[in-house]
């Protein structure tokens, strides 16, 4: 089978081998032909084994003819015998229904063909597996490291990498790559810029290698890596029950703690068949939603700090609303940042007592946000200046989006209806009136707009919930379930879990080899994907249009870098 890639690269003329809520594997078989040499069973879905070299034939089939059009993750491992890619398939419009395409590379010989062509959104993360694990990618436009130093020595992830081996290079390899200012044979004007690591505006320790032609960015490349703290190789030495808990509040470090664990805890709680009480999952929503409100209210601080620099009203009225949800929250769980509220079945406690004080707090910061809400709309969204510098700049098209594997606001402020909180259920969504938020604008005020309207569904789903609580009988406050003391789940049992979290689509891929610590733990970053699409939002406009589209994005380099 051999797929050439059409004019419109995400069309679905026709769907094979899926109806609604389901997916017909022996269908897609089928459809795969000779380019499945096997096939795995993982909790989530199945998962078919191709050929390293034809790759590519096998996703185009599967984006083209079955409709899998988002790349949600791409995992790398090592075993004793083989190196592995997985790459987690979804659909933008039914995340239910998921495949696996799982390409083994011999010890020997780690190449593997590369899916960029397919899904743009491989290029970082095929970037990140040959950086961390040593799998090499055929045919990839920019095979390099892109978290550790082009100077580092082995692949921390592999089995056969020693914490110990000297990272000593010697000066040469630290030249300047520019080397002397010159101008090229046709004497053009571009201008190589260095924009960060260390600057305000890149929220964080981001690095923008930008090339401009007169005022307008020519070329553009996102620099990650000044924080990487290998998570996931802490987390693959941490027991599933206790230990690996307190570090997904370290990824968003800033806002999105509980959502954080939530991620951890579905993809556990189903790897182990684990239920969590009825009582458990309203507080967990409830919490939950306050910290995307959280992290929606500091998102909106730094835009406007970002594009017209008013750091006495619009960044403090923010922070000031932000800390009343903080407040709220560090009565829940004691802490402000790193809540580590969540546990395996359930929540750590119950809700602090007396219950109608807590209550009354949450009544009261409800009741003041749609007047909070109507301040920020006069000052920002009406602002002359705010919408000269975001209406029409930092275009993303949706078919553009979905390439790169965009998720969360920045998705749907692409038109792009995709929530996890409904379309892939969980928690206590399904039994609260809410509504996902889209904007058809594809721009900076899109985005900036689509989460202000969501702070207004957080608020509907956080006023349910304390309805909710307030009259759940007291002797059937549940808020754990009865979870084992030590967690084994059968060896090779996989799966990758999501949810939606403040920035999108963040998502865990989880494997066991029988011990009571996953072999492998793989976390999907909804920055990390949408810090690709800088781009595509930015090639032809201005520096302050760059500046405005990646805050928009609300990164936090926490999470990118991981």
């Amino acid at each position: 089978m051999s797929l050439e890639e059409p004019d419109d690269p995400l069309a679905t003329p026709e769907q094979v081998g899926v109806s609604e809520g389901e997916v017909d594997y022996d269908a897609l078989a089928d459809l795969l032909g000779d380019t499945v040499v096997g096939r795995e069973s993982h909790v989530n879905a199945e998962g078919f084994v191709v050929r390293p070299d034809e790759v590519q034939d096998a996703l185009f089939a599967l984006r083209n003819e079955a409709g899998f059009d988002h790349c949600s993750c791409v995992t790398a491992q090592e075993y004793d015998d083989r190196y592995e890619s997985i790459y987690h398939l979804k659909k933008y419009d039914d995340p239910t229904q998921e495949v696996s395409v799982v390409v083994p590379t011999p010890k020997d010989d780690p190449v593997s063909q590369t899916a960029e062509p397919v899904y743009r959104t491989a290029d970082w993360h095929e970037r990140e597996a040959y950086d961390l694990v040593g799998i090499d990618y055929e045919g990839h436009p920019d095979m390099r490291r892109i978290l550790l130093p082009e100077t580092w020595q082995g692949h921390p992830l592999s089995q056969d990498f020693s914490g110990e081996e000297p990272q000593v290079v010697t000066l040469r390899e630290h030249a300047n790559p520019l080397q002397e200012d010159h101008r090229g044979e046709d004497d053009t004007d571009t201008m190589f810029l260095n924009i960060g690591p260390h600057h305000p505006a890149t929220h964080g320790v981001l690095h923008i290698e930008t090339v401009l032609d007169g005022e307008q960015v020519a070329d553009l490349d996102p620099d990650i890596g000044y924080l990487h703290r290998c998570e996931e190789q802490m987390c693959q030495q941490g027991t599933y029950r206790h230990q690996i808990m307190p570090y997904p509040d370290r990824w968003d470090y800033i806002s999105a703690g509980i959502l954080n664990e939530w991620a951890y805890a579905r993809a556990a709680e189903d790897m182990a068949d684990i239920e969590v009480p009825e009582y458990a999952q309203v507080v967990r929503t409830m919490s939950a939603e306050l910290c995307r409100i959280a992290s929606h209210m500091l998102a909106l601080a730094t835009f406007a700090l970002d594009i017209y620099g008013d750091f006495t009203a619009i960044f403090m009225y923010a922070i000031r609303d932000r800390e009343v949800v903080q407040d709220i929250l560090e009565d829940l769980t004691g802490q402000r940042l790193m809540f580590n509220y969540l546990r395996l079945g359930g929540v750590a406690w119950d809700l602090p007592e007396p219950r109608e004080e807590f209550f009354e707090k949450i009544r009261d910061f409800l009741d003041e946000l749609p007047e909070r809400l109507g301040e920020y709309h006069d000052m920002i969204t009406s602002n002359e200046i705010l919408q000269m510098r975001t209406v029409d700049t930092g275009v993303l098209p949706p078919e553009e989006a979905k390439s790169y594997g965009a998720t969360g606001p920045v998705a749907r402020g692409s038109g792009i209806d995709y929530d996890l909180r409904r379309d892939d259920p969980y928690g206590y969504y399904p039994e609260l009136d809410w509504d996902v938020v889209t904007e058809d604008g594809c721009d900076n005020f899109a985005r900036l707009l689509c989460r202000m309207r969501e702070v207004e569904q957080s608020a509907r789903i956080i006023e349910q919930c304390v309805d909710l609580l307030e009259d759940w009988p007291e002797d059937e406050r549940e808020i754990q379930s009865n979870v084992p003391r030590t967690l084994r789940p059968d060896p090779d049992t996989e799966i990758y879990r999501a949810v939606e979290g403040a920035k999108g689509e963040l998502g865990i891929y989880m494997r066991s080899d029988g011990t009571d610590k996953p072999a492998r733990f793989k976390i999907r970053s909804p920055c990390f994907s949408n810090l690709q699409t800088l781009p595509v939002m930015s090639e032809g406009e201005y520096i302050p249009d760059m500046i405005a589209s990646l805050g928009s994005l609300d990164i936090v380099l926490g999470e990118v870098d991981r």
